[in-house]
C-alpha cells in the first residue's frame, strides 16, 4: 500500500458572486497519516452571537442549583440534548446600559459601551466585539462577518427615551460611529452569503462585471481627487478601502470558481409566514455559512427591544413588549416566559443542527462558540444585573458542559466577551470597561 500525505486544499472549492459557496471540511483535505491539527484543513474556531430581546423572567430562567446541571431550568428545557455543551452564568451585568433602557441594553450587549444621548446623526457608541472578532478571524474568509435580524424594517427617528433608533436597530458596529445593518430576508442572506446561483460560467460573467463597475469607480475618484482639498481626499481615501475590500472579495471568488463544477444551493424564496419557520430557515443559513467556512463570525438579532410581536403559534397573542411590564402579574409573568422559552427552543434547534454536522474529528458546535442572551435582566424594572446569559459550543477545544456558574458579585459582561475572543484566538488587553476574564470559561 502507498500512503501520500497530499491533499485537496482546504478552500480550493469556494464558489460564488462577491461571496461564493463553499465546500465542507472533506477527508480528501487532510493528509494520510497526517494530525488534522497539523494541516491546512485544522479545525477553525467560529463565534456567534444570539441577542433576546427585553431579558426575561430570571427564576425560569436560572438552573436551581449551582455546578454541574442534572436537570435544566424550564425555561432551557429544550437544549436538553446539547447540555453537555452548555455553560450558563449568573449575575453578569452592563453597567453602562443604565439608565436602564431598551436602546442602551441592545447597544451595549455587544460593545459594553455607553450609548450617546442623542436623537440625531451624532450617535456614538463603541465596537462591539464580533467586530473585534472579525479584523482577526475574517481575514481568510469571503465575509468577514454576517449581521442577521428578524425586523424587516428599520424604525427612524428616536425610538427610547431621547436615544437615536440606531441603537435599537443594529447590534453589531465597526467603530463608534459606524453601525452594521442586519438582514432579515432570507433570499438576501442566501445571495450575499453565495450569491444568485447559476452555471460557473454565468458566476463568472457576474464577477467579470462587478469588476467592471469598480474600476469606473476608481476611474472617477482619480479624477475627482485632482480638484479636492485635504480633508476631502482623506474621507474619499476611506470609501477607497471599502472599494478595495470588495476588490478583494471579487478577486478571492474569480479564483475559486475556475475549476471544478459548483454545487447550486436552493434558494429562499421569500419570508415564512410563521415567525418560528421565518427564525430556523435563518439559523439554517448560519449552519450554512459556516459549514462552508464563507464566515466565522455571525450576529444574530431574535426582535428589537420594545418589539410588540405577537406569538399566536405558541399561544401567546399578547404584544411581547406590553408583557414585560407586568407589574408582577402572575398570569402575564407566565405568558411572558413562554416567549422566552420559545426563543430559546428555536436556538436549540440550531445547536442541534451544528451538533449533527460533522466538522473534522467532531462536529460544528465542537468548533464554535455562541453567547446567547439579553442586555437586560428584569425588564419589569429595566435592570442590567443577573443578565440571562449562556455559552454553547466547544470552540474548537474540550469542554466541560453542562455547568452554572453563578459569581458573589456582579460581574461585567465585558469579562465574558474578553474570555470568549481568548478562547476563540483573538488576543485583547481589555475591551470597554473589563481588563478581567472569567477563569472558569478559560480553563475549559
Amino acid at each position: 500500500m502507498i500512503i501520500t500525505r497530499k491533499a485537496i486544499p482546504r478552500r480550493m472549492f469556494l464558489r460564488g458572486i462577491g461571496a461564493g459557496v463553499s465546500l465542507p471540511l472533506l477527508d480528501a483535505m487532510v493528509p494520510a497519516m497526517t494530525a488534522l491539527a497539523r494541516t491546512p484543513a485544522r479545525p477553525v474556531r467560529r463565534l456567534g452571537f444570539v441577542y433576546m430581546p427585553m431579558g426575561c423572567d430570571l427564576p425560569r430562567w436560572t438552573p436551581s442549583a449551582e455546578g454541574r446541571i442534572t436537570e435544566l431550568s424550564p425555561t432551557l428545557r429544550s437544549l436538553a440534548p446539547v447540555a453537555d455543551q452548555l455553560t450558563i452564568l449568573s449575575n453578569l451585568e452592563l453597567k453602562n446600559a443604565y439608565p436602564g433602557t431598551h436602546a442602551t441594553s441592545n447597544a451595549a450587549f455587544l460593545s459594553a459601551a455607553k450609548a450617546r444621548w442623542t436623537e440625531s446623526t451624532d450617535y456614538y457608541l463603541g465596537t462591539t466585539i464580533d467586530q473585534v472578532a472579525a479584523a482577526q478571524m475574517g481575514r481568510n474568509t469571503l465575509l468577514p462577518s454576517l449581521e442577521m435580524s428578524m425586523d424587516l424594517l428599520q424604525t427612524v427617528g428616536q425610538c427610547d427615551n431621547g436615544y437615536a433608533c440606531v441603537y435599537q436597530n443594529n447590534l453589531s458596529w465597526s467603530s463608534p460611529t459606524t453601525p452594521l445593518p442586519a438582514e432579515a430576508h432570507p433570499r438576501l442572506v442566501f445571495e450575499r452569503l453565495f450569491g444568485e446561483g447559476g452555471s460557473s460560467a454565468d458566476r463568472q460573467a457576474a464577477l467579470r462585471r462587478r469588476a467592471s463597475l469598480l474600476d469606473a469607480v476608481r476611474d472617477d475618484i482619480t479624477r475627482l481627487q485632482t480638484s479636492l482639498g485635504p480633508e476631502d481626499r482623506a474621507r474619499l481615501d476611506q470609501y477607497l478601502d471599502t472599494v478595495r475590500e470588495v476588490e478583494r472579495r471579487i478577486q478571492k471568488a474569480e479564483a475559486q470558481t475556475k475549476d471544478a463544477p459548483l454545487p447550486d444551493l436552493d434558494r429562499p424564496a421569500g419570508v415564512p409566514a410563521s415567525y418560528a419557520d421565518h427564525a430556523r430557515l435563518m439559523f439554517d443559513l448560519q449552519v450554512l455559512a459556516m459549514q462552508g467556512d464563507v464566515t466565522r463570525v455571525i450576529t444574530f438579532q431574535l426582535a428589537r427591544e420594545t418589539s410588540n410581536r405577537s406569538y399566536n403559534e405558541i399561544g401567546v397573542s399578547d404584544p411581547h413588549h406590553p408583557l414585560t411590564h407586568h407589574g408582577n402579574d402572575p398570569d402575564k409573568v407566565a405568558r411572558m416566559a413562554k416567549i422566552n422559552a420559545f426563543h430559546v427552543s428555536l436556538f436549540a434547534y440550531f445547536l442541534e443542527k451544528l451538533q449533527a454536522t460533522p466538522e473534522g474529528d467532531g462536529t460544528l458546535l465542537d468548533q464554535s462558540l455562541y453567547l446567547y442572551g439579553s442586555g437586560m435582566g428584569d425588564p419589569n424594572i429595566h435592570n442590567h444585573v443577573d443578565l440571562p446569559i449562556l455559552v454553547a459550543g466547544g470552540g474548537a477545544g474540550p469542554v466541560k458542559g453542562a455547568r452554572h456558574l453563578r459569581y458573589a458579585e456582579p460581574t461585567p459582561l465585558a469579562n465574558l466577551h474578553l474570555t470568549l475572543l481568548e478562547r476563540a484566538g483573538v488576543r485583547l488587553d481589555a475591551f470597554a470597561d473589563s481588563r478581567g476574564r472569567i477563569d472558569e470559561l478559560l480553563s475549559l
